[in-house]
C-alpha cells in the first residue's frame, strides 16, 4: 500500500524516522500504534468519566466493593 503526501510532510516525517533512528515504515507503524494507544486511553477516560459521574454508579461500586467511606467507617466497641 502506499500513500501520497506532498514534499513537506514527506520531508518532515522523515527527519522524525531519522532522529528516532527507524526506517521511515517502521517509524510510521510506531506512530500509527502510539495514536491508537492514546485514542483508546481516551476513549477509557471518557467512559470512566461517564460512569463516575453518576452518584448511583458510585454508590452501587461502594456497596458491592467497598468504597472509601466503608474503610474508614468508625467501629463499634
Amino acid at each position: 500500500m502506499s500513500i501520497e503526501v506532498d514534499g513537506a510532510t514527506r520531508d518532515t516525517l522523515q527527519a522524525l524516522a531519522d532522529a528516532a533512528a527507524l526506517p521511515l515504515t517502521d517509524y510510521l507503524a510506531k506512530v500509527a500504534e502510539e495514536k491508537q494507544h492514546e485514542r483508546v486511553l481516551a476513549e477509557g477516560g471518557e467512559i470512566f468519566r461517564r460512569v463516575t459521574g453518576h452518584p448511583a454508579t458510585l454508590s452501587a461500586f461502594d456497596a458491592e466493593f467497598g468504597g472509601p467511606a466503608a474503610e474508614h467507617a468508625p467501629q463499634a466497641a
